[in-house]
């Protein structure tokens, strides 16, 4: 058994880069031009966005439709 700590600026082994598309939660902020719709969400989702919103004095709401129009985006 080795004690030796593997030195973190070398690579351990092959890597396949996934970018990050998504924006952080203070990204997230409020734009015009809404359709009103009736969605489902799970608890967790509501809790971990109200929490995120609370943080950065925002909409919880306007922040999970940056969220979708930020896939939107992407994906067009």
């Amino acid at each position: 058994m080795s004690n030796i700590t593997p030195d973190p600026a070398k690579p351990i082994g092959e890597v396949t880069v996934v970018r990050d598309f998504l924006p952080a939660p203070e990204e997230l902020i409020p734009k015009k031009n809404h359709v009103q719709v009736t969605m489902e969400f799970t608890q967790e989702s509501i809790e971990f966005f109200k929490q995120e919103a609370k943080r950065h004095n925002a909409s919880y709401q306007a922040m999970i439709r940056n969220l979708v129009d930020a896939y939107a985006r992407q994906h067009q």
